[in-house]
Order: C-alpha cells, then structure tokens, then sequence
C-alpha cells in the first residue's frame, strides 16, 4: 500500500509521515533528502546548478538509500551534510529542474515498488503516485505554521520574530504554488487533514484510521 502526504511547509507532514511510518511497521521516503543528496553532490563534483541536463545526469548516476533513518549516497551517510544551509540553498534549483523532477519520479516510483510505503513532499499524491492507496493533503492556517516553525527555530538558537518567519513562509508558499514542476495543490481525490488545534499524536491517531478505511 502507498500513502502518500503532501501539504505546505509548516503543516507537520514530515515528522507525520515519520510517525505513521514507525507505527504501520512501513518504510518512509523521505523525498526531500532525496533533493537534497542530489545538491550535495552537485555541490561536492562541481555541477552547475544552472544546467540542468548535467543535474539529471548526475541524478540518475546517484545511489540513493534510506537505511535505519539514515540518508546514504553512493553507500555513504550524509544525513547531517544535507542538512547544512548551503545545501538547504542549492536545493531549490536542483528540485525546480523538470529533467531532475523527472529522474526522481521514476527512483521514488522503483523504491516503492513491492513495499507499504509512507511518503511525504509536494507532488507525491497529485504526480508521482497518482495511483497511491490513499492521498492526504495535510495543511494548517498560516498563522499555525509559522508558529510551529517559529518554535523551532527558537528551539535551534534563533533571533527570528514571529512576523519574519510567517513572511518567509508566506514567500515560500507563493512560491511552492507557482513552480512550474512539481507545484503544491492537493491531489484530486486527496483527503483534506487540517491539523490546526490537533497535537501530533491526534494528527496521527486521524492518519492511522484514514489508513484502515483505505486499506484493499
């Protein structure tokens, strides 16, 4: 079975798909950190983050593997590295590369097959598993978001204000809804979860039903 959870920054997919993943018994794909990998060896073999012909072939040229929560590339760990903030800026243009997009569709789509599979992103219900079992569209208001995120980046050390961390997820909003690949929006048959007033443990208590009710 695939599920699939897409939904705006902020909204709590990841550490959601995480946890329904840890309570299923299932394996998460965490898409992003597969970006991610890809802009660190870009960044590490000296590919332009402007071509993007070279982007996808250094894309279909990488091994790319979740192991015990952690993120492998050509067999080695680079979970913290791709976490880094020169990573976090060089992947935006890897991941708004169609050519790229397209690579990690077909990865994704070989790394789910034969599998019960969590996993999380943008597009995943609405382009690269339009046949998933069941599709959510996680989201909360804005002003919910942006303190959840708010929180976290005090918990990291941050100065930021609320205003600044609700403008910059405004940007990135407006942003991830006009990509011309691999845009936000809900799939068409998606289930809504608004997780606004919800703790964690509800949210996934939700997902865990709407995963029996959709089980074949």
């Amino acid at each position: 079975m695939i599920v699939t959870l897409d939904g705006p920054a902020g909204a709590g997919k990841s550490s959601a798909a995480r946890a329904l993943a840890a309570r299923l018994g299932w394996w998460y794909m965490d898409t992003g950190a597969m970006y991610r990998a890809v802009a660190l060896a870009a960044l590490d073999r000296g590919v332009p983050l402007t071509d993007g012909g070279l982007l996808a072939t250094l894309a279909e040229s990488l091994t790319i593997e979740f192991r015990d929560g952690r993120v492998l590339v050509d067999g080695h760990d680079v979970s913290e590295t791709i976490r880094t903030e020169w990573v976090t800026v060089a992947t935006r243009p890897v991941a708004d590369e169609p050519r790229v997009r397209e690579v990690m569709k077909h990865l994704q789509r070989r790394l789910a097959a034969g599998r019960d599979v969590v996993t999380e992103g943008r597009d995943q219900g609405s382009v690269v598993f339009p046949g998933a079992d069941l599709k959510v569209y996680l989201t909360a208001c804005a002003e919910e978001r942006a303190r959840r995120r708010h929180r976290e980046e005090l918990a990291r050390g941050s100065t930021a204000s609320l205003a600044d961390v609700l403008a910059a997820q405004n940007r990135r909003d407006d942003g991830d809804r006009g990509r011309p690949v691999g845009a936000m929006r809900p799939a068409d048959d998606a289930v809504l979860l608004e997780t606004d007033g919800l703790s964690p443990e509800e949210v996934l208590d939700r997902l865990v039903l709407l995963v029996a009710e959709h089980r074949p």
